[in-house]
């Protein structure tokens, strides 16, 4: 299997009371359930108040 990368700097979305980051449609072909994926988040920006 070819390791494929991918760069997304993404802005953290409200779902209910969870948090969580929405992967763009393009990349669905490739992120199928049960995928293994590594993730690594690197804070840029601390969000300002309560959400």
């Amino acid at each position: 299997m070819k390791n494929n990368q991918f760069v997304l700097t993404k802005k953290i979305a409200k779902h209910g009371s969870q948090s969580i980051i929405v992967i763009p449609r393009i990349l669905e072909q490739k992120l199928r359930p049960k995928t293994i994926v590594k993730l690594t988040i690197d804070i840029l920006e601390e969000a300002n108040g309560s959400c």
